[in-house]
């Protein structure tokens, strides 16, 4: 199969137009598109074709208990699909759609299975990013799609990252240019009494209790990853996630302790032939002594780290090192969701100085 690559970005509108009715048609056709969203670039297919879903989960290697994402442009399009709408959903969905927040709710059973992971629940999204919105709407359909990355690889934030992945498994490629947030968005389990963050993204638990009496994070968000018999209602809750290819260290501590730690660590791979890879903030990068440096973003503002998450990983990828250490961050706010990612990154291997 050839993958297509379109630029959908800085077109004339007819240009755009014609990419979107392509997109449109692949998927009323059983096809899979990949699109970019303001959180990561999705892979998208028709939500309620379960060979449609398969084939996402064929091109991304995934394991089929992973659950889908179906993505609308429309809330009415959630009475379609959700067998009930509680009214802490309806003011979750008012406040924080569209954006970067997926909700969990009990399914009606138009919904296959195979778009969730064989649960009776489902995840829904509405997206910000015009582009998306435009393409779902244009497809006439609801979208399933997880980020458009082959399974356990880091999360695409450009479109020459899903042709890295998905080169010859997917017809074609919307290209919207660089996402806007980097990291994938917040999912919030409505369909119990007390809802329940499953993966932290943008939208942070603070701002959900604006408009909700409480709010439970799930133990999964802070530790390992779940056991395999153990159904996941979300993705990224059950398995390693985000990896790049290297060998990699989460190290935490005093910050003059952790560049100390790096910078030993670093010394000895070094010298016995390995390339070494260091993730580190603008703050910190004139303090190291030797390695490949990638400069993830500031700590003073957090936002810059989650968006260039994921191209930093692939950087190294790009880069062949041997090993990875990173710097550690914040567990609040924005900060739980940069190092849940980190975390699975680097399977839970985290170095306490």
């Amino acid at each position: 199969m050839e993958t297509e690559l379109l630029n959908i970005e800085k077109v004339s509108p007819e240009e755009k137009a014609a990419a979107l009715k392509k997109a449109g048609e692949i998927i009323r056709e059983g096809g899979l598109v990949a699109f970019p969203t303001e959180t990561v670039y999705g892979l998208g297919a028709d939500a309620l074709n379960a060979e449609a879903s398969a084939k996402i989960y064929a091109a991304k290697g995934r394991p089929s208990d992973n659950p889908l994402i179906v993505h609308i442009h429309d809330v009415d399009q959630v009475y379609e699909i959700a067998s009930e709408v509680p009214e802490a959903a309806k003011k979750v969905m008012e406040k924080f759609w569209p954006g970067p927040l997926t909700v969990i709710l009990n399914k009606k059973s138009c919904v296959p299975d195979g778009t969730t992971g064989g649960l009776k629940t489902v995840a829904i999204r509405m997206p910000s990013h015009p582009l998306a919105r435009d393409f779902i709407r244009e497809s006439g359909r609801m979208i399933a799609a997880p980020s458009a990355n082959t399974s356990g690889r880091p999360s695409p934030t450009l479109a020459s990252h899903v042709y890295e992945d998905m080169q010859g498994r997917i017809p074609l490629i919307l290209d919207g240019g660089a996402v806007g947030i980097g990291i994938e968005s917040t999912i919030i389990d409505m369909s119990t009494d007390t809802p329940t963050i499953l993966r932290p993204g943008y939208i942070t638990k603070d701002m959900l209790e604006e408009v909700l009496p409480k709010v439970n994070i799930d133990p999964a968000v802070t530790g390992r990853t779940m056991k395999k018999n153990v159904v996941a209602k979300a993705p990224g809750m059950k398995y390693r996630h985000y990896a790049p290819k290297a060998d990699m260290t989460l190290v935490e501590g005093d910050m003059d302790k952790v560049v100390a730690y790096i910078n030993e660590q670093t010394k000895k791979a070094e010298a016995e032939g390995k390339k070494v890879g260091i993730i580190c903030t603008e703050e910190s990068q004139d303090m190291y002594q030797g390695g490949n440096l990638e400069v993830i973003g500031s700590r003073e503002h957090e936002e810059t780290v989650a968006h260039n998450l994921f191209a930093v990983l692939r950087d190294f990828d790009a880069r062949k090192v041997d090993c990875i250490f990173s710097e550690s961050f914040s567990k609040d706010q924005l900060g739980q969701a940069i190092m849940n990612r980190l975390l699975k990154a680097a399977g839970h291997k985290v170095a306490e100085v």
